[in-house]
C-alpha cells in the first residue's frame, strides 16, 4: 500500500463520521439552507423582483416563487449572459454548465463560486464513503478514467461556459492528477468515436483501477477494449477495483457490462446534474443514495402525477413519505429559485433520506390516458430478460397511434446483446409485467382499447449509429427511454435489425 492509500483512509473515516452526523440533521440542514438563500439573494435582481425580503416562511416562499423550468428562468439567465452582476445570485457565475434541453435548446445553468463545491465534494464524498465503509484506498494508488465531456471552456459574457463534466474536470484535486487519465489533449477531442480510440490507446496497457461514466459510453469503452485485447475487462485490467456511474438508471445495463468486466468490481451510483449533485451511494449494502441535504441545495418534493397541475402539493424534506413518486425542485447558491429539474425519484428511506431515481418528467407514455413512466417499463423489460437469460443493450418506447379502437399499442424498439429464447413469449411477459405495474396500462388492455405491445429488434450498434446520426454520441448524452410521439421511432428506422 502507497502513502497515498494510507492517507486516504483516516481522511475517509472523518468525512464519513461528518456525513454520518449530518444524516440525523438533515431536516434542520434543509430549513437552515432555505433561511440562509433568502437572506443571501434578497438584494439581487430576482430577490427584489419576488419580495424576499419578506420572505420568513416556506408557506410565504411558495406564494411569492412559482415553480419555474428553464424557460421561465430564460430572462435571468439572458440578463446574466449580457454581462449583469447581481441577477440570480451575488455577483456573477464562475461557470456556466452547458447541457442540451429537450425543449428550451441549449441551456446555460450557472455555477457560483457558493456552488462549486456541492458539484465537486460530492464526487469525492461517494468515494470516501466507499473507502470508510470497505477498508478498500488500495484502487488510489492505480489509474483513473473518467469518461467526461471536453474540458475546453468557451465564454459567453465573459464567463467560461462548457460541459458540467468538462468544467468538473478542472477541479480535480492535484493528488490525482499524477493518477488521471485520458490525458488532456485526448479529453479535449469533441468526436467521441475519434476520442474513444484515443482513450483505448492510452488506457489498454495501464492499471486501470477506477473507471467512471455514463454506463452506455462505458460499455462501449469496454467493447472497443475487447475488440482489441480479445480479453474481458479485468483480465486486461487485474487490478480495476471501482467503477463509478450516474446519468442513467444502472439495471438495464448491469447485466452487459457485468459480463463485459467478467469478474467482480464494487459499483459507486452517483446523481449528478448541471444544476447541482443531488445525492450519491454511501454505502454498498442499502438500497437508495444519500440525499446531499447539507450542500447548498434547498430541496422540494412534488407528487409527480401534479406536477404539470396549475397549483400542484409542493412539499419539504420532512413532509415526504417513502414509494411516492416525486419530481425534485431545487432552489440553489447559484440563483435557482423553485427550478424543476425535470427528474423523477422515490425515496426508499427517510431515516436517513435516501431515493433512487425513478425517471424524467417529460420522458413518459400518456398517448391513451396510461402515463407509463421509465421506472416501470424498466422493469418490465428487465424481468421478462432475466427469465429468458436475454441480455439488453438498449431501447426506447413510442406509441403507435392508429384510427381503429382496438389497433393501437406501444411499440418497443430493443437492441439485444443476447436473443431472448422466444420472442413472441418475451412480448408476451414484457406486457403482463408492465400491466401488472401499471393499472391505467391494464384497463387499457383488458378493454380492448389497446394490443399487447409490440417488440421491433434494432440491429447491433443501432442505438450508437442512431445516437451518431443525430450529433449525440458520447459525452453526456442520453436516449430518451419513453416518448409520447414517434420521431424517435421514425428515425430509428434505418438501423433496424
Amino acid at each position: 500500500m502507497n502513502l497515498k492509500s494510507m492517507l486516504a483512509r483516516p481522511f475517509a473515516t472523518f468525512v464519513y463520521n461528518k456525513i454520518k452526523k449530518g444524516m440525523e440533521t438533515a431536516v434542520a440542514d434543509q430549513e437552515a439552507i432555505f433561511k440562509h438563500l433568502i437572506k443571501s439573494a434578497a438584494g439581487t435582481e430576482f430577490g427584489k423582483d419576488h419580495g424576499f425580503s419578506d420572505i420568513h416562511t416556506f408557506d410565504q416562499y411558495k406564494q411569492q416563487v412559482p415553480i419555474r423550468d428553464y424557460e421561465d428562468l430564460k430572462p435571468y439567465i439572458n440578463k446574466v449572459k449580457e454581462g449583469k452582476d447581481n441577477v440570480l445570485w451575488k455577483g456573477k457565475p464562475i461557470y456556466f454548465a452547458k447541457t442540451s434541453g429537450t425543449t428550451s435548446g441549449v441551456k446555460y445553468i450557472p455555477i457560483s463560486k457558493d456552488s462549486i463545491d456541492n458539484h465537486i465534494d460530492s464526487a469525492r464524498n461517494a468515494l470516501l464513503c466507499y473507502i470508510a465503509e470497505t477498508g478498500n484506498s488500495a484502487f488510489t494508488a492505480g489509474k483513473m478514467i473518467f469518461l467526461s465531456g471536453s474540458p475546453v471552456l468557451e465564454r459567453t459574457g465573459g464567463i467560461p461556459t462548457g460541459r458540467l463534466s468538462g468544467i468538473v474536470n478542472h477541479h480535480i484535486p492535484k493528488y490525482l492528477r499524477t493518477n488521471q487519465l485520458p490525458s488532456y489533449e485526448a479529453n479535449c477531442i469533441e468526436d467521441w468515436e475519434t476520442k474513444l480510440d484515443r482513450i483505448v490507446q492510452e488506457t489498454i496497457k495501464q492499471d486501470m483501477t477506477l473507471i467512471s461514466g455514463i454506463p452506455p459510453w462505458m460499455q462501449m469503452y469496454f467493447d472497443r477494449l475487447n475488440q482489441l485485447s480479445g480479453k474481458k475487462i479485468k483480465d486486461l485490467f487485474p487490478h480495476f477495483q471501482v467503477m463509478v456511474y450516474g446519468g442513467v438508471n444502472f439495471e438495464p445495463y448491469r447485466g452487459r457490462l457485468f459480463d463485459s468486466i467478467g469478474g467482480k468490481v464494487d459499483a459507486i451510483e452517483t446523481f449528478p446534474a448541471s444544476e447541482g449533485f443531488i445525492a450519491f451511494q454511501d454505502s454498498q449494502h442499502v438500497e437508495g443514495l444519500l440525499l446531499n441535504t447539507n450542500s447548498g441545495i434547498f430541496f422540494e418534493f412534488v407528487p409527480a402525477n401534479e406536477i404539470f397541475n396549475e397549483n400542484p402539493t409542493r412539499l419539504t424534506l420532512g413532509d415526504v413519505k417513502v414509494g411516492v413518486n416525486y419530481a425534485i425542485i431545487i432552489s440553489n447558491n447559484a440563483g435557482l429559485w423553485a427550478y424543476n429539474i425535470g427528474d423523477t425519484i422515490k425515496f426508499v428511506s427517510t431515516d436517513p433520506y435516501r431515493v433512487v431515481v425513478t425517471g424524467r418528467i417529460k420522458h413518459f407514455i400518456s398517448a391513451f390516458g396510461e402515463h407509463v413512466i421509465a421506472e416501470e417499463v424498466e422493469q418490465a423489460l428487465m424481468s421478462a430478460a432475466n427469465e429468458q437469460h436475454a441480455k439488453i443493450t438498449e431501447f426506447t418506447v413510442a406509441p403507435m397511434v392508429q384510427q381503429e379502437k382496438g389497433q393501437s399499442y406501444h411499440e418497443w424498439f430493443v437492441e439485444f446483446e443476447t436473443l431472448p429464447f422466444d420472442m413472441r413469449e418475451f412480448a408476451q411477459q414484457v406486457d403482463i409485467n408492465l400491466r401488472q405495474k401499471n393499472v391505467y396500462y391494464d384497463d387499457l388492455i383488458a378493454g380492448n382499447i389497446l394490443q399487447q405491445l409490440k417488440i421491433t429488434q434494432v440491429r447491433k450498434n443501432g442505438f450508437i449509429d442512431y445516437m451518431k446520426s443525430i450529433g449525440k454520441l458520447g459525452g453526456q448524452n442520453k436516449l430518451p427511454r419513453l416518448s409520447n410521439d414517434r420521431k424517435i421511432a421514425e428515425a430509428l428506422q434505418p438501423f433496424l435489425a
